[in-house]
């Protein structure tokens, strides 16, 4: 097997395009419990936060951006789709807290296969967003 050409340290950040910041902003604060942190000065609107060592960044849609969201087509509303997923304590926690909160899930927490449990929610423009913990 050949040397690799790169060699990748860890997942620096994950980008979402969104439609509405003051909405996604109070999602990825008020209900995922975030740190928004300093974002460079860029020609677009939009907000970073602190996800471990892990950073959000969140893009205001605009003419040169793509779509907030996630295209018709691929909107099933499945956990085997596109998603992000952020490693909390206890998902089946986590879970009761966001329901006796108000927050929709797309299905309750489940045990996976190899004994995590996973939970999956919808971000304001629909980004499936996974909470998950170890077995």
């Amino acid at each position: 097997m050949p040397a690799s050409v790169v060699t990748v340290l860890r997942l620096d950040h994950v980008t979402f395009v969104v439609r509405d910041l003051a909405s996604s902003r109070r999602f990825y604060v008020d209900v995922l419990g975030m740190q928004e942190v300093p974002r460079p000065a860029f020609s677009f609107a939009g907000c970073w936060f602190q996800a471990g060592a892990t950073l959000i960044h969140l893009i205001l849609e605009h003419d040169l951006s793509g779509p907030a969201g996630f295209p018709v087509e691929v909107l099933q509303r499945s956990t085997r789709n596109h998603h992000v997923a952020f490693a909390v304590p206890d998902a089946r926690t986590a879970a009761a807290q966001l329901k006796a909160a108000g927050v929709p899930l797309m299905d309750d927490a489940k045990l996976r296969p190899d004994g995590a449990v996973q939970v999956f929610l919808l971000d304001p423009d629909n980004h499936v967003i996974e909470l998950c913990s170890g077995p």
